[in-house]
């Protein structure tokens, strides 16, 4: 028996030893891994655009400039920052506002927010003063999407997942809202606007409603869904309707002369989880314009002028923002890395 309980503690012994040795050598390998991915990202700050802190402003000061949520790695990541607008690869100056969606307009602002919570997160809409101070702010319902303000700043709006987190698919709901920054009146969910489907009065009780760009501060353009499709729809704030006017178009953005509007279209043939391609729609004529970018644009294309378009592709720490001519000439050219929502001001 003392032979039996002798080696049973020699064994125990060894197999203490060898743990104690097993966890000391994890550890040391976590550490060494956790330092390696520190160098790693304090590398990939090196390597990446300088982002220094600043005052950021949506007043007019000497020179046409860009706003971004910027994504580079570091203390800024997520901070809207602003860059020269002919030098978007340039250092950028960091506000200390942080958004996950982003857009501005004549001295207005709207940042859609996380609010982390103990056991979820929440989220809301921020409309900001030109000095990015918070003027008021609304819960929003859902993960934030898409966000816009008017050229005049009398209006935002923006546009949240309530269910699902991707428009590739079709399980997904949306909830869009529209607010007049001089009076705070809300319009909380452009699906309650009379829709007027092919010239005649349509209901369902699937239509949602995304993407708002506006015209003024009574008309805007939208994405209407029903029925497994997408329209572009015309709104009108005071008679609270939307009106289709061409069929598959998804994220409009209309051009400063108020005659084009780009869009993602779906195209025969892609990928269900790439489906879109960016185009241009004529709306005196109707006619569909394919731009040069041949992959999948899944975000709101932003005008930069009369003839370009600024949109978001996935990036190595996030979104990098590309351009391309809106009349399908010329090529794609990247424009600024680790950065999305972009709003031009000047």
């Amino acid at each position: 028996m003392s032979g039996t309980t002798g080696m049973t503690r020699t064994t125990r012994l060894v197999i203490l030893l060898a743990a104690v040795l097993l966890l000391g050598t994890v550890g040391a390998g976590t550490v060494l891994h956790a330092a390696h991915r520190s160098g790693l990202r304090d590398q990939q700050q090196a390597d990446g655009p300088a982002v220094r802190t600043g005052t950021v402003s949506l007043l007019p000061s000497g020179g046409r400039r860009l706003l971004v949520r910027n994504l580079a790695w570091g203390p800024h990541r997520d901070e809207i920052a602003t860059v020269p607008a002919d030098r978007p690869q340039g250092p950028r100056t960091a506000s200390g506002v942080t958004c996950l969606r982003f857009h501005a307009a004549a001295g207005t602002g709207i940042c859609l927010q996380a609010v982390h919570g103990a056991l979820q997160d929440s989220y809301r809409a921020v409309v900001l003063d030109a000095h990015l101070r918070e003027r008021h702010r609304f819960a929003a319902s859902g993960i934030p999407t898409r966000a816009r303000v008017s050229p005049s700043g009398h209006l935002v709006a923006w546009t949240v997942f309530v269910s699902g987190d991707s428009y590739a698919g079709t399980d997904f709901s949306t909830r869009t809202a529209v607010v007049d920054t001089r009076t705070w009146a809300v319009e909380d969910n452009l699906e309650t606007f009379h829709v007027v489907k092919d010239g005649r009065p349509y209901q369902a009780a699937d239509i949602n409603v995304w993407g708002v760009t506006f015209a003024d501060d009574t008309r805007f353009y939208a994405t209407l869904a029903t029925g497994g499709r997408t329209y572009l729809v015309r709104g009108d704030l005071t008679t609270r309707t939307l009106t289709t006017v061409h069929r598959n178009v998804e994220c409009p953005s209309l051009s400063p002369d108020g005659r084009r509007v780009a869009y993602k279209k779906r195209v025969e043939g892609a990928s269900p989880d790439a489906p879109w391609r960016l185009y241009v729609l004529d709306l005196r004529t109707g006619k569909e314009t394919a731009t040069a970018e041949r992959r999948s644009v899944d975000d709101q294309a932003l005008w930069a002028d009369g003839s370009t378009l600024v949109y978001a592709l996935p990036g190595d720490y996030g979104s990098d923002l590309w351009s391309v001519p809106a009349a399908g000439t010329g090529a794609p050219r990247p424009l600024m890395a680790s950065a999305v929502a972009p709003a031009y001001l000047g």
